[in-house]
């Protein structure tokens, strides 16, 4: 599954995973590989780690603290760094408001706030989804009034992720209600420890507390937080969202996914002779290693439009679609190959902080967590449905 790189290419490659192999702990790369539940101090350790290597900020330019890699050399570190089992890297901070502030904030933002996300000062999360404002963004109705040198929030958003973590939210906010949906929103940036600021917990299936719904009551925020220009907000957040959903393809998750599935086939039994030799299970796994490559080859191309600037809207929604589809077929089958082990663990093992050994091999458990949790890789960041739609109006120029 290797990709035909230059010499210079290569050795880079052969670069990262020395860094790999000296500098990623064994504890969480353990963690990781057993699928356990990550802290917060887990991924700040290997936040941390990155940054005194200068590898954190891969696709931010030189003069702001990125490495100014080519876009090869960012594939080839997120595929190492996946199949390695190191965290994910938390992306609201880095890979969603980083080049957003880059390309549209003031000096004074950028000054301020970039810094502070390379050190792990700030840890941000995401305010844009609001009960009736999900796939349909736009409607959104979390309020934002200019009193002075302030805006005064209202509303509530929901499904923040990490939210109990954050320091900083980068919210949408409606400045005005008098034109088009579309219009007369703003991209405001709040303080998550101001007055009138209320985070309550949500349960996902799996029984992890990972995203929340958060409430704003006279919220008072400088007007020095608003980014680029009031009631344009919208086009700011297309731009993140095209490197959200590009992020969501999780191409190197689904690389390293898939290795363990060959794996898992490879250990469990169909009848007197491995999984993998089953002529239909052996058909899936062949259909899903193509698409597997043919998303790899799509992924380089939307991340090339992206390092010239272009927008790569449709290429970004394709990634969206077909990568979620890819790393839920992948614990799909993982599931499927554990036959009876899929089902019967211990109850605790759906309960937040679980990390005790389930019944049957030491992968089930996590991988029916893992199964649960996945289904809503095709609902957030813009549903599937969501996507098709924005592929249509893009390519036909609707």
């Amino acid at each position: 599954m290797d990709l035909d790189f230059s010499d210079e290419e290569l050795e880079f490659q052969s670069e990262v995973q020395s860094f790999l192999h000296a500098n990623l702990p064994k504890r969480l790369s353990d963690k990781v590989k057993a699928r356990l539940r990550l802290t917060k101090q887990d991924h700040e350790e290997w936040h941390a780690i990155l940054a005194d290597r200068g590898w954190l900020a891969t696709h931010w330019p030189p003069e702001w603290g990125g490495t100014g890699w080519s876009v090869a050399q960012r594939f080839i570190f997120d595929v190492e760094c996946a199949t390695a089992h190191a965290p994910e890297i938390i992306p609201f901070g880095l890979k969603m408001l980083g080049p957003v502030l880059i390309r549209y904030g003031t000096e004074e933002q950028k000054r301020h706030w970039l810094p502070r996300i390379l050190d792990g000062t700030d840890w941000w999360c995401q305010g844009f989804s609001e009960p009736g404002a999900g796939s349909d963004l736009a409607s959104l109705r979390c309020a934002a009034v200019r009193e002075g040198d302030e805006y005064i929030v209202n509303g509530q958003k929901t499904w923040t992720t990490f939210g109990q973590h954050a320091d900083v939210i980068f919210c949408l906010v409606r400045t005005d209600s008098s034109g088009k949906k579309q219009q007369g929103i703003s991209f405001l940036l709040i303080d998550m420890k101001s007055p009138g600021v209320e985070l309550r917990p949500i349960r996902l299936l799996d029984g992890e507390h990972e995203v929340n719904e958060i409430f704003f009551t006279d919220v008072r925020v400088p007007a020095a937080n608003l980014v680029g220009e009031e009631d344009h907000g919208w086009t700011y957040a297309k731009y993140l969202l095209t490197l959200e959903r590009t992020g969501i393809a999780g191409v190197g998750q689904a690389i390293a996914g898939f290795r363990a599935l060959q794996e898992i086939v490879q250990d469990q039994r169909d009848g007197h002779q491995p999984l993998a030799q089953n002529p239909l299970f052996a058909t899936r796994m062949a259909r899903l290693e193509i698409d597997l490559e043919n998303m790899k080859t799509t992924n380089l191309r939307a991340l090339c439009a992206a390092g010239k600037g272009d927008g790569p809207v449709a290429e970004s929604s394709m990634l969206k679609i077909r990568g979620t589809e890819i790393r839920q077929e992948i614990t799909s089958l993982a599931r499927r190959a554990l036959g009876p082990y899929a089902q019967p663990f211990v109850s605790e093992a759906l309960d937040e902080g679980f990390n005790n050994e389930p019944i049957g091999p030491g992968y089930a458990a996590p991988i029916t967590a893992d199964y649960l949790n996945n289904r809503k890789l095709s609902i957030y960041g813009g549903s599937n449905e969501i996507q098709r739609e924005i592929i249509v109006k893009a390519i036909l120029e609707l």
